[in-house]
């Protein structure tokens, strides 16, 4: 039996079309020796393109026709650089040999120089290295938020009025989560200039349980229907925690309840605009927090450049990135007034940093006052530069953690006074000793695939689009990014759900 000239030719033009559509690789890098995971390596696939791995060795790229490249480098410290083909990298995990680093006796220099000199040279070359020129940037940024709380206890003593009991107040503490997950994930161009950002999404995902913010707004009209229904308009409030007392009128907050109802009823018809306005808002106000803390900039907690006598500088060795030869240098507190630790990895030609790794050895903060407690309590990451056209350096990746602690324990009584009552005016009280304590932990990932140095009125003239908006996603969905270049979900995200809503 034969085919048809025209049932032929159709199917000529599907394989002939093959080749020609997007080409998404994924793959998992692994120590050979260890068989473990290679986290943050670089997967170069163009000039100034590429692609970092997740935490646990994971990657992924997609290739048009228009870039398929000869060979694909992947490189990482402590292994030795090397190039796959696009078939090799198509297994589901590709070997990497690792390489015994010698950090001594590799570099021959006219003059050695100390670690202090070198120190001082980074310093002092801070402004010739750091890019400030307009730069557009293809971004992958991926935030994840940890709001875990440790402890819910109202302490119920007493109270006047019936639906307040012990048994309301216990089953809220319960019904407030203790370990939330929000993840939002997003791609686009980011276009900076001097510490200025303009942003442009291309595709955004928000993964967290809705859920969680509607049992909060049942409870918020639960409380306030109890409240309605016992306290009378003509009475005030007498708050007392601790040493402080304050008073307020019933009248007043019954008010405010109706004009906060009016406005919710306003914003319900505003919600959509709302929502497609919010998301370019809320990611420049991310980069901004993000990007505040890279090293050379004034408002960093990271007081390394600024501050450097506060810290004693070890040179561990050299070492390549991207080709370049580096010093290897460990900085750790020389007096208890400093605090942080890591490794500096500086261009031996340039004295450029091209990676920092940090962590803080001490509370950034400690607040502590009237049983509210505040504290900093993790600042960790690490920062890598890549060198673009015009020789300065700029961000291509960042993964940095900021953890923070909260506490509160105090008393709380309100009661209720009426001057319109005859005997004792007290009418209603409420008595609580709180304890409420919380640890919020808050991750960014921020990779740049591709970077260029743009004209300042390319980036003057750019408008950002308000409309862009993330897909809600109640459970993971891995074909959502198909055909982009992301950075792998790990496996945590990759489990995500919030089951039947």
């Amino acid at each position: 039996m034969t085919l048809s000239n025209t049932k032929i030719f159709p199917v000529l033009l599907f394989l002939m079309a093959l080749p020609m559509t997007a080409q998404t690789i994924s793959s998992k890098l692994v120590d050979a020796k260890t068989q473990k995971g290679i986290p943050y390596a670089t997967i170069q696939y163009g000039e100034h393109k590429g692609v970092i791995t997740n935490d646990e060795g994971r990657f992924s790229f997609s290739l048009d026709e228009t870039a398929t490249p000869d060979s694909i480098y992947i490189s990482s410290m402590g292994y030795s650089k090397k190039g796959f083909t696009l078939a090799q990298l198509q297994d589901s995990v590709v070997l990497l040999q690792p390489k015994a680093i010698e950090l001594s006796g590799v570099y021959v220099f006219d003059k050695e120089l100390s670690v202090d000199d070198i120190i001082e040279k980074m310093v002092e070359r801070v402004p010739q290295n750091v890019n400030k020129a307009p730069v557009k940037q293809r971004f992958f940024l991926r935030q994840s938020e940890f709001p875990t709380i440790d402890k819910v206890d109202f302490g119920f003593e007493k109270s006047s009025i019936a639906e307040l009991n012990k048994e309301l107040m216990d089953s809220i503490a319960l019904s407030i989560p203790r370990n939330g997950h929000h993840f939002t994930e997003s791609l686009g161009d980011l276009y900076k200039n001097n510490g200025t950002y303009k942003l442009d999404i291309i595709k955004a995902a928000d993964l967290y349980d809705k859920n969680q913010v509607g049992s909060f707004e049942e409870l918020g009209e639960r409380m306030q229907t109890i409240f309605t229904r016992n306290i009378k308009p003509d009475s005030y409030l007498k708050i007392k925690s601790g040493i402080f007392s304050q008073k307020v009128q019933v009248d007043s907050i019954l008010s405010d309840m109706e004009k906060e109802q009016a406005k919710e009823a306003e914003e319900l018809t505003q919600n959509l605009e709302k929502k497609k306005s919010g998301l370019v808002d809320s990611q420049r106000s991310a980069f901004k927090e993000l990007l505040n803390e890279l090293y050379y900039n004034e408002d960093s907690k990271l007081d390394l450049i600024s501050k450097t006598r506060k810290y004693e500088f070890t040179l561990a060795g050299y070492a390549e990135i991207e080709d370049a030869g580096v010093y290897v240098i460990d900085f750790e507190p020389k007096r208890s007034s400093a605090e942080f630790k890591g490794r500096l990895y500086i261009n031996i030609e340039d004295f450029a940093i091209m990676r920092l790794d940090v962590q803080n050895t001490e509370r950034l903060r400690n607040f502590r006052l009237l049983g509210i407690t505040y504290r900093e309590v993790l600042y960790k990451g690490t920062m890598r530069f890549a060198q673009l056209p015009n020789g300065k350096y700029d961000l291509r990746f960042m993964d940095f953690t900021f953890g923070r602690y909260f506490a509160v324990d105090r008393p709380l009584k309100v009661i209720e006074k009426n001057k319109h009552v005859k005997g004792r005016r007290k009418q209603n009280e409420l008595s609580l000793n709180i304890d409420f304590r919380m640890s919020p932990t808050q991750k960014w990932e921020l990779v740049v695939f591709d970077q260029a140095v743009v004209p300042e009125a390319q980036f003057t003239n750019f408008t950002e689009d308000k409309t862009a908006r993330a897909t809600y996603m109640p459970t993971y969905d891995p074909e959502f990014w198909q055909g982009h270049t992301i950075m792998e979900p790990n496996q945590a995200i990759r489990e995500f759900t919030v089951g039947k809503e």
